[in-house]
């Protein structure tokens, strides 16, 4: 893995001499009272333009301005005309261009494919301010206004459609956005290192076709150059027949030399696997580690199926998704290759992760840590969530299939300095107007993966693994949360801090390692709810989602309970899950509706599973099979809950409760052979009679009768969107903005 340059070491651009602006500038009217006669870099975004490190386009924008360039937003445009893409010149070096903090169509689309009402990052929480696909429409604008000026997309809706990939809201297998954008550069991931390579080289006169060494970017070939070896991606994982023993590319396990001749050419490093009589992969036992063989990895590609083979090939898809999760460790990662028609998509390996003070210095920029002036007394909703709160990490080894957290910001984690978490506090205290003395959140994607690595750096270079956690916590991850503990501890001592909430969302199963952990949270952190996400009670979609048992929720929260009363609190959790999943059945459902009354849990709104770009869950939902494990013709065939009906069903059985659902339930348990659960009794599900005004028509109607509450239940929302956290008390939650 070769070292990268430090973030802040480039010589800075010459027009470092005007200083950083209050606002990054988004009319020509600012452009001049900063003294700039042009732009150098301007950034198009569908967000509203906060400066606040929460906000990609704000962290893009302000570490190109640390690094001397001059750079302005063009904040949600007109996209019906080019005149919004030319109210700030033109650029003197390139268009960035993001839909988001989100995907546009996540954006605006439910996992029912019905609009949503509202958008957060828009002043007011107005909707319809981005176009659908904002990323092609933006480029294509930019591409109008001003000719010849190299246009680099980014940000996660780029990231993630970065390869050919299954569109939920098409129901089709679609090209990358690089080919139908016509953008010059891709970038995905967290894209610090990329964006800063790339303004300084062309601001060097090279020009975007000559940028094709940069880790963490996208490109468009005519053919592959001279010198490269390229391996067929069907040697790696062979979507053939069922072998006799098999094997998973995602974990790299020497031991016995059994890997086929090819898969020895390849440098592919396949592991010796065993199958447990559970059917579930596990690591050859007596294995120690050895290194790999070594291999010109900077001078090979893999070839993955072209655009045209996965798009009419459910099969296939699969398993060049398979192979591209494979390939995300930039430890060990190769390039990718996949041919678009007569062109050649390129896909360099990953960037390196940030290193503390690459973090610290980013998360230190001066943001002005609040909306830009022009949108007034306007409220941004994704703002007044994020406010208060503050970012002490990047990046999560958990690898559940559904999110994309891991395919964009990788598993290894990058954390910020203790000392630089503290200071942000103290400025969110002594400059926000509306600080009370409580911070919403300390967290990232995870609330404590803060500080957790691989005791190894040789073992995680190699670990090819998609998740440290699953289907058991690694025994190299390091799990101790004493950092973490100590980083609160530090931060509750700051002068006019009253509280510290901690509202991402809690990782139970190594948290179960660190019962100090739990024990500083339940006593000091809390504020009545927190939120967890066991996502299922069964097997079998569990197994598909890649998450633990429901074991270890119960053993989390039976310590969350003890410490709570010790602390003199009543305090609950909130437990989050998933309809329709891949791997779900309807007795999956049913099982889990019946936990839910058993344990008193009333869902007020829920979410059925949206197959969000390039993650492995959408994999699943799109081609049937699994490709966790080696995906053939003949391999597993996952059960996947399509079409309205089946999905509303699964919803229902989250809300149980909800005499608007019994009519479909009641319908449902009949087929299902299991009508006994039909009635008044304690242990049955729902009841036989139905409420006046409620559910569909069933030829007559019961008389009226009130519903009643589950003895003992707590009312909560448990809202599974994807996203990150929002407020902790239940009766105050809203849907907090982010990408997963």
């Amino acid at each position: 893995m070769s070292v990268p340059a430090e973030l802040f070491s480039y010589r800075k651009f010459w027009a470092h001499r005007f200083g950083p602006a209050p606002f990054l500038p988004m009319s020509q009217e600012e452009m001049g009272e900063l003294g700039w006669d042009s732009c150098d870099i301007i950034l198009v975004t569908g967000d509203a333009y906060v400066d606040h490190a929460s906000f990609g386009m704000a962290i893009v924008g302000r570490l190109l301005e640390a690094q001397g360039f001059r750079v302005g937003i063009i904040s949600q445009p007109d996209w019906t005309s080019t005149a919004d893409f030319k109210k700030l010149g033109k650029p003197n070096l390139f268009f960035g261009v993001s839909a988001g903090n989100m995907d546009s169509m996540v954006n605006r689309y439910t996992s029912d494919r019905k609009i949503r009402s509202d958008d957060a990052y828009t002043p007011g929480g107005v909707a319809g301010k981005r176009p659908d696909r904002s990323v092609l429409v933006y480029s294509q604008r930019c591409q109008e206004a001003y000719k010849n000026v190299p246009v680099i997309i980014g940000g996660i809706e780029a990231s993630l459609r970065r390869i050919a990939h299954y569109d939920y809201w098409s129901d089709l297998v679609r090209r990358s956005v690089l080919m139908d954008s016509k953008a010059d550069l891709l970038v995905f991931g967290n894209g610090e290192r990329q964006i800063v390579e790339i303004a300084h080289r062309l601001s060097r006169g090279e020009k975007p076709e000559q940028l094709t060494e940069i880790r963490g970017t996208a490109f468009l070939r005519n053919h592959i150059p001279e010198g490269f070896s390229v391996i067929d991606s069907t040697t790696i994982d062979e979507p053939g027949s069922e072998p006799a023993t098999k094997t998973n590319p995602y974990l790299y396990v020497p031991g016995k030399d059994s890997a086929s001749a090819a898969d020895k050419a390849s440098g592919s490093n396949l592991p010796v696997q065993v199958e447990s009589p559970g059917n579930e992969s596990r690591e050859a036992s007596g294995s120690v580690y050895q290194h790999p063989p070594k291999v010109d990895r900077a001078h090979t590609v893999i070839r993955l199926p072209s655009f045209e083979a996965v798009k009419d090939d459910p099969v296939l898809y699969a398993h060049a998704s398979r192979v591209l999760h494979l390939e995300t460790n930039p430890g060990n990662a190769r390039a990718l290759v996949q041919k678009h028609g007569d062109r050649e998509l390129w896909l360099n390996p990953p960037a390196i992760p940030l290193q503390t003070q690459e973090m610290d210095a980013i998360y230190e920029l001066p943001f002005a840590r609040v909306p830009h002036p022009s949108y007034g007394d306007q409220k941004i909703p994704a703002f007044e969530m994020i406010q208060h709160s503050v970012t002490i990490m990047r990046g999560c080894f958990g690898g559940c299939t559904f999110c994309s957290i891991t395919e964009h910001e990788g598993r290894i984690i990058q954390n910020r300095s203790e000392k630089s978490v503290l200071r942000e506090i103290e400025k969110i205290r002594d400059t926000s107007k509306s600080f009370s003395g409580y911070i919403s959140d300390l967290g990232g994607p995870t609330a404590n993966m803060y500080r957790l690595a691989c005791k190894s750096r040789e073992i995680e270079a190699a670990c090819r693994r998609p998740s440290c956690v699953y289907p058991d916590v690694c025994s190299n991850l390091q799990t101790d949360h004493s950092s973490l503990v100590n980083l609160y501890r530090k931060a509750r001592e700051i002068p006019g801090i009253k509280k510290i909430l901690i509202a991402s969302g809690v990782r139970y199963d190594i948290a179960v390692k660190s019962p100090e952990w739990i024990k500083e949270l339940a006593t000091h952190h809390v504020g009545g709810y927190l939120k967890i996400a066991p996502e299922h009670t069964q097997e079998g979609p569990l197994t598909k989602m890649m998450k633990p048992g429901i074991g270890a929720y119960d053993r989390f929260k039976e310590l969350f309970d003890r410490y709570s009363k010790q602390a003199g609190k009543e305090q609950y959790l909130i437990p989050y899950f998933i309809a329709a999943h891949p791997g779900t059945t309807d007795q999956d459902m049913l099982d889990l509706a019946l936990w839910l009354k058993a344990n008193g849990f009333r869902a007020d709104q829920v979410q059925a599973f949206l197959p969000s770009p390039m993650a492995t869950a959408t994999a699943m939902y799109h081609s049937g099979k699994n490709p966790l494990r080696k995906v053939t013709r003949t391999s597993e065939n996952v059960s996947i809950p399509r079409g309205l009906t089946v999905r509303r069903l699964h919803k229902a059985f989250l809300r149980y409760h909800d005499a608007n659902n019994w009519p479909i339930l009641r319908e449902a348990l009949r087929k299902m052979g299991r009508g006994d659960l039909i009635g008044n009794g304690k242990h049955q599900l729902i009841p036989a009679w139905q409420p006046r005004g409620t559910g569909e028509s069933e030829g007559h109607r019961t008389p009226h009768r009130k519903s009643r509450p589950a003895s003992g239940g707590v009312n909560f929302r448990t809202q599974h969107t994807g996203l990150p956290p929002g407020p902790a008390m239940p009766s105050a939650r809203k849907k907090k903005p982010g990408n997963r």
